[in-house]
């Protein structure tokens, strides 16, 4: 629970407007009480499932890294025979 006056008191302490400050720990308040967020539990259960995209995604990266690496290589290989001459 979320002492609303109290984070008030400090938001005004702080140079925010009274009006302001309440507005502030108001919506603070509601969040809390109502909002959807996210538990360390909730993060801990899909952390296994990040991990497994992420490890997904490993190799077509490295590939598309190579590869745009040798097209460099080859572009600067060619504009340098080109000028060159």
């Amino acid at each position: 629970m979320i002492d609303s006056i109290a984070v008030a008191r400090q938001l005004a302490e702080a140079g925010i407007e009274r009006a302001h400050a309440d507005a502030v720990a108001s919506a603070i308040h509601q969040a809390a009480e109502h909002g959807d967020y996210a538990t360390r539990a909730d993060l801990t259960a899909h952390r296994a499932d990040v991990r497994a995209d992420l490890a997904a995604l490993e190799l077509p990266l490295i590939k598309w890294i190579v590869g745009t690496g040798i097209a460099v290589a080859g572009a600067v290989i060619a504009a340098l025979r080109v000028f060159s001459e």
